[in-house]
C-alpha cells in the first residue's frame, strides 16, 4: 500500500500549494463603448457582442 513514510511538514505542503492562487481576470476594452469586460462576453454597459447588439442597453437611473 502507498503510505507516507513521514509526515509532510507545513512548509512542504504550503510550497506545493503555492501555485493554487486565483489569478486576475483578463479584461479587454469593449469595441463599442470602451468599458473593460471579460473577453467573449456581452458588455453589461452597452449590450454589444461581436459587433451587434445582443441585450437592450441599461435604463438610466434618472427616469
Amino acid at each position: 500500500m502507498a503510505v507516507p513514510k513521514r509526515k509532510s511538514s507545513k512548509q512542504r505542503t504550503r510550497q506545493r500549494r503555492a501555485h493554487h492562487a486565483i489569478g486576475r481576470p483578463f479584461l479587454v476594452p469593449c469595441k463599442n463603448c470602451g468599458s473593460f469586460i471579460k473577453s467573449h462576453r456581452v458588455c453589461p454597459e452597452c449590450g454589444w457582442y461581436k459587433d451587434r447588439i445582443v441585450l437592450p442597453p441599461k435604463a438610466s437611473a434618472a427616469g
